[in-house]
């Protein structure tokens, strides 16, 4: 009898962790660097996001914003969206703490983008939310175009966006004024754009994008994230993948002249 009592319990434990692990299947985190060419305190932030996007049970994203421009070099990679982005979660978390490097876990919780200990420590706390990183998503890039796959989580009903962002996946900046001035700084994962895809009502769902809409320029990558809520006001988020588009090319320097 006891045996069989032991026997049953292993069988519920395995089974457990196997529910867990498909349900925790691809990545186990989304980062988000807001960072600022006209930032001191940020080449840190930048090289460690550099790192973080070796590992592949994350998806690491840079979000460059020009809250630091007016300090005399203009930010050559920011974008309204990233600043919009980041003002939305300070609004939503109620702390309206806004500053740079800042990182944004899992949409949930934010930590100095330059400080790996808090990072592991706050993906570690926004993973006890069932729903963050449950929902599959599947990023596959052919010659022609992306091929996107979303599935519903098991045993949840959740809901939100699904967003496409076109990446490069590495670029040098040789910054000419500002707090940098006279640095070449290397920005990973950089987001060149933001592309919805449609709703995610829990359901399967799956979009074929051509890469002639989406590539300009140096984009070479590209992550896509299904999020509860909206843009404008983003909740966390439920998955997430990344995918290479091609050969990486990352020698070149952006900015060569203090032009601004």
């Amino acid at each position: 009898m006891v045996g069989r009592r032991l026997a049953s319990i292993i069988v519920i434990v395995v089974f457990s962790l196997v529910s867990l692990s498909f349900a925790r299947a691809g990545p186990r985190a989304l980062l988000e660097l807001f960072t600022s060419q006209g930032c001191s305190s940020c080449p840190p932030a930048d090289k460690l996001l550099g790192k973080l996007t070796k590992d592949p049970s994350l998806v690491a994203l840079s979000l460059p914003i020009d809250i630091w421009d007016y300090l005399g070099w203009k930010d050559t990679l920011a974008l309204p969206m990233h600043a919009a982005r980041q003002r939305a979660y300070a609004e939503l978390r109620g702390d309206r703490q806004i500053y740079t490097p800042q990182m944004i876990v899992n949409g949930s919780m934010h930590v100095l983008g330059s400080d790996r200990a808090a990072i592991d420590r706050v993906i570690a706390l926004t993973d006890r939310n069932p729903a963050i990183m449950s929902v599959p998503v599947r990023l596959s890039a052919g010659s022609v175009d992306l091929t996107v796959s979303v599935a519903p989580a098991a045993g949840q009903h959740l809901s939100g966006e699904v967003w496409l962002c076109p990446l490069i996946s590495a670029i040098n900046v040789a910054i000419g004024r500002g707090e940098n001035s006279g640095r070449t700084v290397t920005y990973h994962n950089v987001v060149r754009a933001w592309r919805k895809l449609g709703d995610f009502a829990g359901t399967n769902s799956s979009w074929r994008v051509p890469l002639s809409k989406i590539e300009h320029g140096r984009v070479d990558a590209a992550a896509v994230i299904v999020q509860e809520g909206t843009h404008e006001k983003p909740g966390v988020v439920l998955g997430a993948a990344y995918t290479t588009l091609g050969e990486q090319t990352t020698d070149a320097v952006q900015q060569t002249t203090d032009s601004k």
